[in-house]
């Protein structure tokens, strides 16, 4: 790739110098020229060598593109290239001859290698009823394993919220008495607010012990029921959701959340 770069530089040179201009502006070009050639540089080695020259190293869909020949070929091809271009020049009366004749020789092999004769060897080769039979398979296996992927995501998840009811069948009865006492404590609030808030406290720790975060809510909300039955929606202040903040992972909902709930 520097090499290919050098020669591609050289021929720009050369081309400008011929029209006339100086070296002066030359140079104050340069700079810019060589940040548009990094970035192309860049695309090619990502999207090519990483992308294309990556699948080429099934041995049985490309079995002449994944040889180690065909590799050393591959990468030699500017080199090469500058050889065929040397022997085109052979004669010359000038080193500027031979560096255009070296130059050109590179970018025209470097292009028909690169650019038209690997992606038709590698068209080629895919074509082969071989390579298409191996190519069929492979991606068949590939949907299978996707599939199989899939199913086990599907049952993995199945599986999660058949555990998630039965834990909050089993917590329903488990909360029960403790959802009514906090009722009771929620409507006594207003007579004895420390007594309320440290028994409210302690029900929040055992059910986190119980089942976490999710235990939690489940008496917040079984608590929030029983009130609204009981008391016709009478009390309507959240203190446990304030009272169990840092209990676990448990926060309490900020102003925003308060305001659009």
């Amino acid at each position: 790739m520097v090499w290919l770069i050098l020669c591609i530089g050289h021929i720009l040179v050369a081309a400008l110098r011929q029209a006339g201009f100086d070296w002066w502006i030359i140079f104050s070009i340069s700079g810019h020229s060589a940040v548009i050639v990094f970035l192309l540089v860049s695309l090619y080695l990502f999207a090519i060598l990483r992308g294309t020259r990556a699948s080429q190293q099934i041995e049985a869909e490309h079995p002449l593109t994944s040889t180690a020949y065909y590799k050393m070929f591959y990468v030699l091809a500017p080199f090469l290239g500058s050889f065929a271009g040397l022997l085109s020049v052979t004669g010359a009366n000038t080193t500027s001859e031979y560096l255009s004749g070296i130059s050109l020789g590179t970018l025209v092999t470097t292009f028909l290698v690169w650019v038209i004769v690997d992606p038709i060897t590698g068209l080629a080769e895919m074509a082969a009823p071989a390579s298409r039979k191996h190519r069929a398979e492979r991606l068949a296996g590939a949907r299978m394993l996707r599939q199989e992927h899939l199913q086990e995501k599907k049952h993995l998840l199945a599986m999660l919220l058949r555990q998630e009811r039965q834990n909050r069948r089993k917590w329903q009865q488990l909360l029960q008495p403790y959802a009514e006492q906090l009722a009771t404590l929620l409507d006594c609030y207003q007579a004895d607010p420390k007594r309320a808030e440290d028994k409210a406290v302690d029900m929040g720790v055992n059910a986190w012990r119980i089942g976490g975060l999710n235990c939690m809510q489940q008496l917040r909300d079984m608590v929030a029921e029983i009130c609204k039955d009981r008391y016709e929606g009478l009390i309507t202040v959240d203190y446990l959701s304030s009272w169990w903040d840092g209990i676990g992972t448990w926060r309490k909902p900020s102003l925003q959340e308060i305001a659009n709930p």
